[in-house]
């Protein structure tokens, strides 16, 4: 669940910390007051874009951090397959944004904002203002069905994607070889001209290298031998160093007899006199033998030209000018057994498409199955959010044409009123009847992903009155073994609260600041009247939310 959020200079925040409790999580307040930079902050922090605009003014950053505590075995073994080690069942996942840049943190390590949204789906589910508007577009159907089927459909689907990608390409290959066949000759032509070319070099993996470093050597060779000759000078010749540590070490050795100590250093000097005579030796043959040959520099500099030409054409290297031999024999066989060729492809093609077609069906059936089971669930949710003659169930159609997601286009249908026939979510919902579809959905996806923390942006959307009773007994219920955390504008929502936090909105010197606080027993009662009677709050309207709140609390009682 999460335990907390501090949010430092973010839009009207200046600094700000919520701590979080288990079951309903009401935020309310005034329009404008800042709720959405509640929800904003906590995108944030899981990985979403940082605009620029959200930082305070005249903040050098903002900050946004959430606690989390993971308790759930699978969710904490799903976290370490990513790396991500929970300390003390703990996860602190934070964002920190400058004008220029935005960093993210899991438990003080920097990570990417791919990683912090792959962690943040398994610890959160946040349902926005405006989610339920995607129910209108069927692909989002068949997105829902799959999520729910979780595990029993994942790996069936990995391996449809590996099948489509098999039968593309061989479809690709067929349709290139059809189209190929008239130049055919001219194409063989010119193939066996390359290969030619490639066997001709008698290419030998890594004498690239060898070759760059003899040109190299050959290239610089004046310089070369000019620097080993003064080099042989300064310690072979009349005058050198081996010449001084001669002399050096005679006159050490006339007078070491009278200290031992002298006889010690007589001896290194001894080691590094043979060290210099031997090096000497060497240098002195490096020079013999480091004649400039002409000829041999032509013949090394011709066929480096001549690997590097290869290597430019073919692939970057002398491996992958070999591998582009192997590609064009295979392709030369081809056209020659042109025929053959064909209906080798014909084939492959007939064996890919009837494997895919297996597998598509297998995952069809899959959704079918699941798909029953979550219109049945639905749809007794929905009987709980005042849908109270409601039919709920999805079509299939095959689209009759082959997809990386099989053949399956699914839609949601619905039928609120008896005697109504089943249509299209788009033609029959309203924008409220959508939003509570929506929620019944997140709670029934909640359920089955075991995520813990679900968050809802204005929910109550387009209801009122006995609904509105229904959905904050919906939420309650889901409560008991989620922790949801609400913005909502509907005092019977509010009402519901297990913990309920106030948004306000203050100017102090000319400047607006935005605060977040928990409210005791009394003071959401208050809230509660706002939220009933707008502008003046009387007696009459005190009393009535005190009646609400003492309902509510009956009613949570009795669940």
């Amino acid at each position: 669940m999460l335990v907390s959020l501090h949010v430092k200079n973010l839009a009207l925040m200046e600094e700000a910390e919520v701590e979080f409790g288990d079951g309903l999580n009401i935020l309310s307040g005034e329009t404008g007051a800042g709720k959405s930079i509640i929800i904003g902050s906590i995108n944030l922090a899981l990985g979403e874009k940082a605009p620029k605009e959200l930082l305070r003014e005249q903040a050098e950053y903002a900050l946004v951090e959430l606690v989390f505590r993971v308790d759930n075995p699978q969710q904490i073994n799903q976290l370490k397959e990513m790396e991500i080690y929970p300390e003390n069942n703990e996860i602190i996942m934070s964002r920190k944004i400058t004008a220029s840049r935005s960093v993210g943190k899991i438990n003080s390590e920097t990570v990417s904002a791919s990683c912090m949204r792959a962690v943040a789906a398994l610890l959160i589910d946040i349902h926005g203002q405006h989610e339920h508007q995607s129910l209108l577009h069927k692909k989002k159907h068949l997105e829902i069905l799959d999520e729910y089927a979780g595990d029993k459909l994942r790996a069936k689907k990995e391996h449809l994607k590996k099948c489509y990608q098999e039968y593309h390409l061989a479809l690709e290959e067929q349709k290139q070889a059809l189209q190929d066949g008239e130049g055919r000759e001219r194409e063989l032509s010119f193939l066996e001209y390359e290969i030619q070319e490639i066997e001709d070099a008698s290419l030998v993996p890594g004498e690239d290298e060898e070759l760059e470093i003899s040109y190299k050597k050959m290239a610089n060779s004046r310089r070369i031998l000019e620097a080993a000759g003064t080099a042989y000078g300064m310690t072979g010749g009349d005058g050198s160093a081996t010449e001084q540590l001669g002399r050096a070490l005679r006159e050490v050795q006339s007078v070491a007899e009278y200290d031992p100590q002298l006889g010690e250093l007589a001896s290194q000097l001894e080691e590094i006199d043979d060290l210099l005579n031997d090096f000497n030796r060497e240098l002195s043959g490096y020079i013999s033998d480091g004649e400039f040959d002409e000829e041999t520099f032509y013949e090394v500099e011709k066929r480096l030209d001549l690997v590097n030409h290869l290597k430019e054409k073919f692939g970057g290297s002398i491996d992958a000018v070999l591998k582009a031999k192997e590609e064009k024999e295979m392709r030369c066989q081809h056209l020659r057994d042109y025929e053959e060729y064909l209906e080798e492809l014909k084939k492959r093609l007939s064996q890919s498409e009837a494997a895919l077609k297996e597998i598509s069906d297998e995952v069809s059936k899959i959704r079918q199955k699941f798909a029953k089971k979550l219109t049945k669930q639905v749809q007794e949710a929905l009987v709980d959010l005042n849908f109270l003659d409601v039919n709920f169930t999805m079509e299939f159609q095959d689209t009759g044409k082959y997809t990386a997601n099989g053949r399956d286009e699914a839609e949601f249908l619905i039928s609120t009123n008896p005697g109504e026939p089943m249509k299209p979510l788009g033609k029959v919902a309203s924008g409220g009847e959508l939003s509570r579809i929506m929620l019944a959905i997140k709670t029934i996806l909640a359920e089955s992903d075991q995520i813990e923390t679900l968050i809802f942006d204005e929910i109550d959307a387009g209801i009122s009155g006995r609904t509105a009773q229904m959905v904050a007994e919906k939420m309650n219920v889901i409560g008991k073994n989620h922790q949801i955390i609400c913005i909502t504008h509907l005092p019977q929502i509010a009402a519901m609260a297990d913990q309920h936090f106030l948004i306000k909105k203050n100017v102090v010197k000319n400047a607006t600041f935005s605060n977040i606080v928990l409210l005791q027993e009394e003071d959401s009662v208050s809230e509660l009247a706002r939220m009933l009677g707008g502008v003046k709050i009387t007696d009459t309207v005190l009393d009535s939310a005190r009646e609400m709140k003492e309902l509510a609390v009956s009613v949570k009682n009795s669940k």
